[in-house]
């Protein structure tokens, strides 16, 4: 017996690269899924790959940037399996460039894919999941999301990606508070991986290119895969509202936006003193991760 045993799980972009990875890894601990793409004939590929070695695995292509076409997704999930457990927001695009050349169509389809993508399905699986709970059901739900080193450090050429990961970041925190009450957690990822993402960034293609020697391959998707199939699973039902960077065989724990150190004068600051003030409070503080790229 699989950990993920008779859960259903929904994974966007499964297509290739990491959901591919997920897919293949949810299926082996035992988990139904829906694989969703926007690539018809690859998730296809993937769910008959599943089903091949005895899994269950049913593809899917409708738009998960929309209410109306990601209820479909539920729909097909529930009428197939009748039930959902967890939801792998994975699905992402690139629109790189540097931030005075951007265009309002390479911001607005990032948000669109990324942030929208990431609501749409959670909105309509959260409401189920409450409707679920009050109705006196057992729910023991997960939403894995998908943010980024982008959007924790940020990335030179990718402000549109960098701020939509950041905004996915926040958003598991905000899901993470007000869902646990219906039984559900809320926990983002940040992983590193040899995808085509990846590997269409400048300079990237040969530092995750897969070793000839037979040594450990950092790079592979499936590394990340692990911590995925953990988060689905009724194992990690105390962990809720965390975000973890994966990448090989290295998992940690990001350390989000907290409050740093503190001058309080106990009255109003004159604008000509806060020179001296601000560059106390930054040789203080822990000083922040590079900017990638930088």
């Amino acid at each position: 017996m699989g950990i993920c045993e008779q859960r259903t799980v929904i994974i966007t972009g499964a297509g290739g690269g990491l959901g591919r990875a997920y897919a293949l890894a949810l299926a082996d601990a035992g988990a139904n899924l829906v694989l969703n793409d926007i690539r018809a004939d690859a998730a296809q590929e993937v769910a008959d790959a599943i089903q091949a070695v005895g899994g269950r695995a049913i593809a899917n292509h409708d738009d998960i940037t929309r209410i109306d076409s990601a209820q479909r997704i539920v729909d097909a999930a529930i009428t197939r399996f009748g039930n959902v457990h967890a939801l792998v927001n994975n699905a992402g695009n690139l629109r790189d460039r540097m931030f005075v050349s951007m265009t309002e169509e390479d911001w607005d389809e990032v948000m669109r894919v990324h942030l929208r993508g990431h609501f749409c399905l959670s909105n309509i699986l959260a409401r189920y999941w409450r409707d679920q709970k009050k109705a006196g059901a057992a729910v023991d739900a997960r939403i894995i999301n998908t943010s980024s080193g982008a959007g924790l450090q940020g990335s030179v050429a990718q402000s549109n990606y960098s701020t939509a990961k950041a905004g996915i970041a926040a958003l598991t925190l905000v899901q993470a508070v007000e869902l646990q009450r219906y039984g559900i957690n809320a926990n983002a990822l940040a992983p590193a991986a040899r995808t085509a993402m990846t590997e269409s960034v400048g300079g990237m293609a040969a530092k995750v290119r897969k070793p000839e020697d037979g040594s450990f391959d950092f790079w592979d998707p499936a590394n990340v895969a692990s911590l995925v199939v953990w988060l689905a699973s009724p194992l990690s039902s105390h962990v809720s509202g965390r975000v973890f960077e994966a990448s090989g065989g290295q998992i940690s724990l990001a350390d989000g936006w907290r409050l740093g150190p503190m001058r309080d004068k106990g009255a109003r600051w004159d604008p000509a003193e806060l020179g001296a003030v601000v560059d106390a409070l930054i040789a203080s503080a822990v000083a922040p991760q590079p900017v990638y790229g930088a």
